[in-house]
């Protein structure tokens, strides 16, 4: 028996990761999709015939309430402006549906940690189950890297590094995301990917504890700020860079660990194990497998450790430091949520 699915969101990514991930799944069955405008629902450009249409201007049995209300939808998945997203995900665990959320976990992380400890006191116990996405933690490039790095010993140094110049796009131009209601722009919505890659090659036994970081503006048209430079530490002593920008010239990504043992580098699909590198084939951007997932947790019931809030709580709390500590010139700030 498939388990039935809305997805709450008419964007880019739903249309083009979501929609196409839930085919894939072999648990899951599409029932319905829901936007506040008719016109963002049907750009997913569903079969209204098999599945139906819900928004704020439908008019009568066509609203949020009113899919929530179906029995034959047993969990959804929420694609929404970051600043909306926990209102939506409330409303969706009350009236009893699974939820997957879209990274961030929450706009900040006292919100998330209110959330969060919510969801557990008063949701959790009754069987509804919230996981939030973070594609990265399914991409084949960086399981790959982070297993090799385990076979380093203990890490000495670490360095993210991601700098790219936003001028345009589709994504830069959602309104929500070219005038941003959340923090760090697209340092958040986009930085929680980077800190996700990291923490899984650092290792869960070895979480960052301590970061100091300098943050800047350097486009006009990427508030409130594009550019985060940080240095860290972490529980076991290992030292190392976060380099984020959206806004330089210059180009690239990296994450690398040098252990006892030897060291491996990550740069989009290529692995590098002590000087040999081999090319790792992504499924995609690692949507497909993260949604069959978590369509397998809520088929068999077991809770997938990489889904859980408190994961992405984790890759928040690093992006969130790093621009309080750039407001406050640079001072450190201690890490309190990444040890898992």
């Amino acid at each position: 028996m498939s388990i039935g699915v809305a997805i709450l969101g008419g964007g880019i990514f739903a249309r083009e990761e979501h929609k196409p991930a839930v085919a894939t799944a072999k648990e899951l069955s599409l029932k319905a999709v829901y936007s506040r405008s008719l016109k963002s629902a049907k750009s997913l450009e569903v079969d209204e015939s098999k599945v139906d249409l819900y928004s704020e201007e439908s008019g009568a049995g066509k609203s949020l309430d009113d899919l929530l209300a179906r029995s034959d939808i047993q969990a959804v998945i929420i694609a929404l402006p970051i600043k909306n997203q926990p209102d939506y995900i409330r409303k969706a665990l009350l009236a009893g549906k699974h939820v997957l959320s879209e990274k961030p976990v929450a706009e900040n992380v006292k919100d998330a940690v209110e959330l969060i400890k919510w969801y557990r006191t008063e949701i959790a116990p009754k069987n509804v189950t919230w996981a939030v996405a973070e594609n990265v933690r399914y991409m084949n490039s960086f399981e790959h890297a982070a297993e090799a790095a385990e076979t380093k010993g203990r890490r000495l140094t670490f360095r993210c590094r991601m700098q790219t110049l936003v001028e345009g796009g589709k994504y830069f131009e959602t309104s929500w995301r070219k005038t941003p209601t959340h923090q760090g722009g697209f340092l958040l919505d986009g930085g929680v990917h980077f800190t996700a890659g990291l923490r899984m090659m650092l290792g869960k036994d070895n979480p960052l504890v301590t970061l100091s970081a300098h943050s800047a503006q350097l486009q006009e048209h990427l508030p409130p700020v594009d550019t985060v430079e940080a240095t860290g530490k972490t529980k076991n002593g290992a030292v190392g860079t976060i380099s984020i920008s959206f806004g330089t010239t210059a180009k690239g990504s990296e994450w690398t660990i040098g252990g006892d043992k030897g060291y491996v580098s990550l740069s989009k699909d290529e692995v590098t194990v002590d000087g040999k590198t081999e090319k790792v084939e992504d499924d995609g951007t690692g949507v497909g497998p993260e949604v069959r997932a978590w369509g397998n947790a809520l088929a068999t019931g077991i809770v997938n450790e990489k889904q859980t809030p408190e994961q992405a709580l984790a890759d928040l709390e690093l992006v969130e430091a790093m621009l309080r500590s750039g407001e406050q010139g640079g001072i450190p700030i201690k890490l309190e949520h990444q040890e898992l």
